[in-house]
């Protein structure tokens, strides 16, 4: 599809009502690892970027792929089996 790049990402996620200071600390501890530059080399050789998030961009991110992804599901006429 024009103007599309398909890329993997992955990312960490808690339940729905855990506590924002829960969150928080993990977010800041998992952002802490993917600082470590043994961490970010070997994601590297992996071929992938990490990309330490707060909670709120990790949130956006994964709406705004979500809508992207729509699009092209739409625009394929792609159906489920």
């Amino acid at each position: 599809m024009p103007g599309f790049e398909a890329t993997y990402w992955t990312g960490l996620g808690a339940p729905k009502g855990v506590s924002a200071d829960i969150v928080e600390k993990l977010n800041r501890e998992i952002n802490a690892a993917l600082a470590d530059p043994a961490h970010k080399a070997r994601i590297a050789d992996m071929g992938g970027t990490a990309l330490a998030l707060s909670p709120s961009k990790f949130g956006k991110f994964i709406g705004d792929e979500t809508e992207k992804w729509a699009k092209v599901i739409r625009s394929a006429d792609i159906k489920a089996d």
